[in-house]
């Protein structure tokens, strides 16, 4: 049985309310900030490697940490916001924040930065789906677009944070950089934290829960084939979409065009991932979380694809948008999965342990694609390695769609 330390629940009639939609904007403030430990060693990578003197693959492994961390966190955190409400978990998010940027900015040596980086991790998993599933409670009816909202922030991050960040590191230096991100966060995610102090309202979880166990009876297949399913999709989408977002400053900076054009592609690519974000929640809304889902990664393997085969500044420019474009809503199509196949009641568990598959996705698909280049001595392979792994998710989610014996249900 959970405990909050706010009151008892607010009344039905505070969901899809205006309380609600405020909730929402204040989350989506908290993500934004938040969610600067996911990108922010894009930023610094090719700054820290020359630092430190080591090779691309080993300058990857601190972002390997950062997902770990973050994988990790996604469960931790769930698990303290389903015991203590979202308040507890948000500001030991801010202090991981502000200790881990201020280790990071000390550093002596790759191994105490890269520790630094998971405590960055685990930071920011506080501003993401813990903030899915909160606010997933709130809304009914515009659940779809409720959550593609909250995981918004992650993404606003990605977009405005790099430019800022690569500025700040040719004038200041990365540790400077690094000191100050921490000092923001802490100032600003502590008070925005209390705004969320009012519990999430009741809500039908009998009806919710029998609609989803008739859902899940659909696929004809248990639940933890379901969470199994859904945890190699995961793993394997990420790999594949790892690769232009970790490594496109760093590819820029190789191709002549200078890790400012990475920043600002990475920037245009996650700006885009927005738009990505939004339609993905409408069109959730009316086909279904699994049909987005498949949707959505076919047609980032596309964006894969145009990678080999143009190089060129403004190609690149135009697929890292499409790129954004086209991947952006798989992530917040797991938690649309989650509270459409199992009961509200277990859906921060299981989304962290879905959201821990995809940064454990991230965290390798990081690590093997500089450890390509190191090998090849290119990013083509390494974009070909994405390629393959998006196809693994490809089948996995077609399978479910499309499944022999899958059997029908009425709205």
């Amino acid at each position: 049985m959970t405990t909050h330390i706010e009151a008892g629940p607010r009344p039905a009639s505070d969901i899809d309310s205006s309380a609600a939609w405020m909730r929402l904007a204040v989350a989506l403030a908290l993500g934004t900030v938040g969610s600067v430990g996911m990108w922010s060693f894009v930023v610094a990578l090719p700054a820290v490697q020359a630092d430190f003197g080591i090779a691309r693959g080993a300058a990857s492994l601190p972002f390997t940490l950062t997902m770990f961390g973050f994988g990790i966190g996604g469960i931790v955190m769930g698990r303290l916001a389903d015991r203590f409400g979202i308040v507890v978990p948000v500001m030991l998010g801010a202090l991981a924040l502000g200790a881990g940027y201020g280790l990071s900015g000390i550093a002596g040596g790759i191994g105490t930065f890269a520790l630094a980086q998971g405590l960055l991790g685990l930071g920011s998993a506080a501003t993401f789906g813990p903030l899915m599933t909160d606010i997933s409670h709130w809304f009914v009816r515009r659940r779809g677009i409720a959550v593609a909202v909250a995981s918004c922030g992650n993404y606003l991050a990605g977009t405005i944070w790099p430019p800022f960040i690569q500025h700040f590191i040719a004038a200041d230096g990365w540790r400077t950089t690094q000191v100050w991100i921490g000092v923001i966060c802490v100032v600003t995610l502590l008070p925005l934290s209390l705004l969320l102090r009012r519990p999430p309202p009741s809500h039908h979880s009998t009806a919710s829960s029998a609609n989803a166990a008739g859902k899940l009876g659909s696929l004809g297949i248990s639940a933890n084939a379901l969470m199994g399913l859904l945890f190699v999709a995961g793993i394997a989408c990420c790999v594949a979409m790892a690769m232009p977002q970790v490594h496109i400053v760093a590819y820029c900076g190789d191709l002549g065009y200078g890790p400012a054009r990475g920043a600002e592609m990475l920037s245009m690519m996650l700006g885009f991932g927005l738009i990505s974000r939004i339609t993905g929640g409408f069109i959730a809304d009316r086909i279904g979380g699994v049909a987005t889902l498949l949707i959505s990664s076919g047609l980032q393997g596309i964006a894969l694809l145009l990678y080999v085969f143009f190089d060129g500044l403004f190609s690149l420019y135009v697929i890292s948008a499409l790129f954004g474009l086209f991947q952006g809503s798989i992530v917040p199509m797991y938690a649309i999965i989650v509270r459409e196949y199992f009961a509200p009641q277990e859906a921060g568990t299981r989304l962290g342990v879905i959201l821990l598959a995809t940064l454990g996705g991230m965290a390798l698909g990081g690590w093997i694609s500089g450890l390509i280049f190191d090998l090849s001595g290119s990013y083509q392979a390494a974009f070909l390695n994405g390629l393959a792994w998006n196809l693994v998710n490809v089948s996995i989610v077609t399978w479910l769609l499309f499944r022999p014996g899958r059997r029908m249900i009425t709205a």
